[in-house]
Parts: structure tokens; sequence; C-alpha cells
């Protein structure tokens, strides 16, 4: 499974330097195309529970950055 990012920046927020650099961090790749980063996960099956600690944890890495993103497994 793969859970892909897109981030709209601010510009009263952290720059998009800082913001891939807590991303990578995290354990993201960047990518070009359609989605700005993508974490690849260990298996083929991940719970539905997993999937929204993930994305409470991407939530509070990103909160003060002062960014929108979307998330999307597939």
């Amino acid at each position: 499974m793969k859970t892909y990012l897109t981030i709209m920046f601010n510009s009263e927020g952290s720059s998009p330097s800082e913001v891939k650099d807590q991303l990578l961090n995290m354990g993201f790749k960047a990518t070009k195309g359609n989605y700005d980063f993508v974490y690849e996960w260990d298996g083929e099956s991940t719970s539905v529970e997993e999937l929204v600690w993930f994305a409470d944890k991407v939530h509070v890495a990103l909160k003060k950055n002062k960014i929108y993103f979307t998330i999307e497994t597939i």
C-alpha cells in the first residue's frame, strides 16, 4: 500500500523546504506528478485504524506550518 500526500502552501506559513524536511523525517519520499509525497507501507494490508493513526501523525507534524494537505491511500 502507498499513502499519497498533496500539499497546499500558505505564504504566511513554513517554507516548502521546511515542510519537505519534516515529511522526509516521517518516512515520506518526494515525488513528481499528481502528488507531492508518497509513503510506502510494509506489507500488503494496513488496517483502517493504522491509516487514521498515521493521518493524525501527519496532522500533528504539519499543524503549525499553516498548510493544507490531502491524503490518499491506495
